[in-house]
């Protein structure tokens, strides 16, 4: 199909098939391979083609911040390919395009300019395709060596003349399609047409690339995609989720990654903040030259996405954001209801913040006539002993959830300082 379609797909999934779509793009002469939406700018999206002559060497910049239903042309054209594109891949902000064609080169292209600031004239290597690996400043093509086998290659951003290593893997004739998770700094390497996925730890020191296992099955896939990491069971501790597509079956099958891990608590470590789904600049910004990192969130249980603000934010006061801040700060509070008892209560619970006045509330729930019931005295019998421990056993836990609640709003509160200080620093 030489038209691109953009689809609206609603938050509570699909009930029946979708019919009307949102947008149609026109451009392209014959059918379109490959479609890659820029990772941090809202409403841009790449795209390139089968086509004959001229337009098989070009990538088409979209933008969808429009009203009109049909795009007849696209914004931007990159031109400097001398065949068809085979891949593309974006770094993490969106200020560089990584594409292979093929003529098995390996392009760094400015995509905003369209020039290109690094090619691969390596002989040695063949690539099909390519990809960034996050912040790393590297690329990993794959592709197959002079003697046809299929092989996969690290690269340096800045200097594509010769790469950093070589990895023959075998001599089968399948594409091989490389994914990252920047996350965890895990590569993984699926050929078409096999049942097996490897995968590899990637460092940024030498030997770069350190082989774990690989993952085995008599079915092989015909193509794979991914779950984004927000969709990811952390609860199972799933750091990764493949969907294989298996035509002798007719079916897709998920394919999970699972870190063994005993406890049950959030694994910080294997689960640090990762790109969330907000846009962190309009299609306008990034078009007129500003490049900004990926807002981020956290993956813990009970956090939420963070709220879309406008681009660039707003400045908000604190006090409308912060839901946590340190216990020590009450204490001025209190001793202000406490001695000046001229003022009204509900004038003090107008100029004290939510926070202040739920932690009172929990205070009061203490008390008994009067009464703290952690100071009452010790228990005489077995059953008043019992009764103490129990009642201690459910206030421990209790604390453990009203911990836990507030180590995510801190956590969301330090990513939602940090995309405030990135969006301030534009200006």
């Amino acid at each position: 199909m030489e038209q691109i379609k953009i689809w609206n797909i609603p938050k509570q999934l699909l009930a029946r098939n979708l019919t009307n779509y949102r947008k149609e793009l026109v451009g392209h002469a014959r059918r379109v391979g490959l479609v890659e939406w820029h990772p941090t700018a809202a409403n841009i999206l790449f795209s390139a083609g089968y086509d004959y002559k001229h337009s098989a060497k070009q990538v088409m910049v979209w933008n969808l911040d429009t009203k009109e239903s049909v795009v007849a042309s696209p914004v931007k054209t990159i031109s400097c390919h001398q065949d068809v594109i085979l891949s593309m891949s974006f770094n993490t902000n969106g200020s560089l395009l990584a594409t292979t064609c093929k003529d098995r080169k390996i392009r760094v292209v400015d995509p905003r300019l369209g020039i290109v600031l690094q090619e691969a004239s390596y002989k040695g290597h063949r690539a099909n395709k390519v990809l960034f690996l996050g912040n790393l400043k590297k690329l990993l093509s794959t592709g197959t060596s002079r003697w046809n086998n299929r092989q996969m290659a690290l690269w340096d951003q800045d200097n594509l003349s010769v790469p950093l290593t070589e990895e023959d893997l075998d001599g089968s004739s399948g594409v091989l399609f490389p994914f990252y998770d920047s996350d965890t700094s895990m590569l993984y390497i699926v050929g078409k047409g096999d049942g097996n996925i490897r995968y590899y730890e990637v460092s940024a020191e030498k030997p770069y690339l350190s082989y774990l296992t690989e993952f085995r099955s008599y079915n092989p896939q015909k193509g794979i995609g991914i779950m984004p990491k927000r969709g990811l069971d952390v609860s199972s501790c799933e750091i990764f989720r493949f969907y294989k597509l298996i035509t002798t079956k007719s079916l897709i099958e998920p394919v999970s990654m699972i870190v063994p891990r005993r406890s049950e608590s959030y694994q910080e470590d294997i689960y640090p903040p990762t790109a969330a789904a907000q846009p962190s600049l309009t299609a306008h910004e990034w078009l007129s030259g500003i490049n900004r990192e990926p807002i981020m969130m956290s993956l813990r249980p009970g956090s939420e996405l963070l709220e879309s603000q406008p681009l660039p934010p707003e400045k908000k006061p604190f006090s409308n954001s912060m839901v946590q801040v340190s216990p020590g700060l009450l204490e001025p509070m209190t001793q202000l209801a406490t001695n000046d008892d001229r003022t009204p209560r509900s004038l003090l619970d107008e100029k004290t913040p939510k926070w202040a006045r739920e932690q009172r509330l929990e205070e009061k729930s203490r008390l008994t006539n009067g009464t703290d019931i952690f100071e009452c005295p010790p228990p005489k019998t077995e059953n008043e002993l019992l009764h103490m421990f129990y009642r201690q056993q459910e206030e421990i836990r209790r604390l453990r959830e009203l911990l836990m609640q507030r180590e995510v709003q801190t956590k969301q509160l330090e990513l939602e300082i940090k995309n405030l200080r990135m969006g301030l620093g534009q200006f």
